[in-house]
Parts: C-alpha cells; structure tokens; sequence
C-alpha cells in the first residue's frame, strides 16, 4: 500500500485525538475518583505507562516501515516520540507537585539516593534531549551529531521498563512484561547495534588483541 501526504495527515490526526482522548480520560477519572484508592498512585502509574506505551510505538514505527515498504509512515515518528516526551513531563510533574509539593532540592536528593529514580531521570533527560532536538532545524544545525545523539533512545527504552519495574512493591507481572517486550524489540535492532561497535574504541582494541 502506497502512503500519501493525505495518509500521513490522517494519521497525525488520529495520533493527536487518540492522545488527547487518553488526556481526556485522565482528567475525568481524576474528577471522578477513578483512580483507585490512591489517586496520586494511580496518576503516576497513568502517566509513566502511557510515556512508556508511546515510546515503544515510535520504536515500532521504523521497522514496520521497512517491513511493508512504507517510508513515508517515518513521518509520524517525531509525533509519537514528542507525545511520549508529554506523557513523561507530566509523569515528572505529578511526582514533583502531589508527592514532592515542587521541592526542587528534594527532588534532586531523592534521585541521587533512590536507584529507581535514578534509572528514571536519565530516560527522562533522554527524552527531553530527544524532544528539544527533533526539530528539522535542529537536524540541520548538528550535522552527523544528530543521529548519534538520538540513538540515545534505545537506552531511554530500556531504562523505561526497569524504571518501573523497580517503583512498584507489588504487581511485578506487568512491568515484568513490558520489559520483556523491549528486550525483544531491541533484540531485532541487533543489526543496527553491531554496526555501531565498530566506533566503540574499547571494542576495537579488544577484537585486535583477540585477533
């Protein structure tokens, strides 16, 4: 199936409905306590999984493309990647704001000392990255650095998954499937990782010595 300008807009369209639909959805069970017993829980838990949902849908996007020959579908990855970046922040504010009252120094300590948080904030400095520097002109302005910085993704993608598997105390069967699930789609970017050892000095000497 060959993919028109008009199909990509359609697509957007649907992308943005689709998401703000899920925002839709968030505010009304806020409202009306459909949260759980924990409403604070049950926002974060809403936001991280829909950041989480999205990234590994932009991640899906290149390899369907290349399966069925359908380039022009690249175009609705900066789309799909910059809503995941939105459920990410408001993922970060609902921690910040609701558990953390906006104490910015709290934050920093509760990062630093807590491993999960940790593993958090870099996805999320990765994402933001990504976000800022999506952009065409962007692209344009750094050159060959652009791929390299947004290769980046694929550690934001495992980080992602461990992040939560580490936050929750309980439940641990559905984390553990989405983590699951990433190491399987990076498993089928083994391609694109070996071609990247080559550039990796320590990896080089290795081979040489071996060799």
């Amino acid at each position: 199936m060959k993919i028109t300008p008009r199909h990509i807009t359609g697509l957007k369209v649907i992308i943005h409905l689709i998401s703000l639909g899920f925002l839709a959805m968030m505010i009304a069970q806020t409202l009306t306590g459909g949260l759980g017993a924990d409403p604070v829980e049950g926002l974060s838990h809403f936001t991280g999984k829909a950041a989480l949902n999205t990234l590994i849908i932009t991640l899906l996007i290149s390899p369907i493309a290349r399966r069925f020959k359908m380039g022009q579908l690249l175009k609705v990855r900066r789309l799909v990647g910059l809503y995941s970046f939105f459920w990410a922040a408001m993922h970060l504010l609902v921690y910040l704001a609701l558990d953390l009252s906006f104490d910015i120094s709290l934050l920093a300590s509760e990062i630093v000392e807590r491993p999960y948080l940790t593993v958090g904030a870099i996805s999320w400095l990765i994402l933001f990255a990504l976000a800022v520097t999506s952009t065409q002109g962007m692209q344009r302005r750094l050159g060959p650095k652009w791929q390299k910085i947004h290769n980046w993704v694929y550690l934001a993608l495992l980080l992602a998954p461990i992040h939560y598997y580490w936050s929750v105390k309980s439940g641990l069967t559905e984390p553990a499937i989405y983590l699951a699930a990433v190491l399987i789609l990076l498993a089928f970017r083994h391609k694109t990782f070996r071609r990247w050892l080559p550039a990796i000095p320590y990896i080089n000497r290795t081979t040489s010595s071996r060799s």
